[in-house]
């Protein structure tokens, strides 16, 4: 379970102003990947926090809202398909990162992360698993998920044959079963290769190359 203690160890070291972060939809065939940042209020604590995956939809919905009332600051930013087909889904991730972490309403000076670090110019600590044992990070997680299923929902009214209200994007047997047979959208991610695999039509031919970029393979070798 989630618990305070990087918090409390980052405000003795003299940081004021603490904010977790966290995606979701890293590995998703479809729409942009989303990013929370949230810098929580110690003294309006939020029972029940948790990585957003063990939690249901309702519950989730529920600390969304107790998240953007007690907390000190939040933002949400995302990364779109194309960027993720550019750069790659771990770099766009970070980028969704950077994005929530300056859309907050007030600057933060010491950033809890889900395993990656950002490119910012900020303090920063990855911690494995980060949302099922840091309150920020689930927290930022939350918010992320939240957020993303909107869109997705949102995504379903314009591509309801591919089930996006449901399955979220991700590979389940309905949407693959979709893409066979009508190909794949202009929001899905064209570098992911079950979408690759169902185009009629060659369109992406890889990342660019670029020595600080990661290639394919390397990318879901992180935990």
């Amino acid at each position: 379970m989630p618990t305070s203690r990087y918090e409390r160890a980052a405000r003795n070291a003299g940081y004021r102003s603490i904010a977790g972060l966290d995606e979701a939809g890293r590995g998703a065939l479809f729409g942009p990947v989303f990013a929370a940042a949230v810098v929580l209020d110690p003294a309006r604590p939020i029972r029940g926090l948790d990585d957003s995956k063990l939690l249901d939809p309702g519950r989730r919905e529920v600390l969304a809202a107790r998240i953007k009332e007690r907390a000190l600051a939040w933002a949400v930013a995302a990364a779109d398909a194309f960027e993720i087909d550019q750069i790659n889904i771990l770099e766009a991730s970070r980028l969704a990162m950077q994005r929530a972490v300056q859309r907050l309403p007030t600057a933060c000076d010491y950033l809890l992360i889900d395993a990656i670090r950002v490119n910012l110019a900020l303090p920063q600590q990855p911690l494995i698993h980060g949302d099922a044992r840091c309150f920020s990070i689930a927290a930022a997680s939350i918010l992320a998920k939240v957020a993303r299923d909107a869109a997705l929902e949102r995504w379903h009214h314009v591509f309801p044959e591919y089930g996006l209200a449901s399955n979220k994007g991700y590979a389940t047997p309905d949407h693959r079963e979709a893409l066979a047979a009508l190909g794949p959208t202009n929001i899905h991610r064209f570098s992911f290769s079950p979408v690759r695999d169902a185009c009629r039509w060659r369109t992406w031919t890889g990342y660019p190359v670029h020595r600080t970029h990661p290639q394919q393979g390397e990318l879901f070798a992180c935990p």
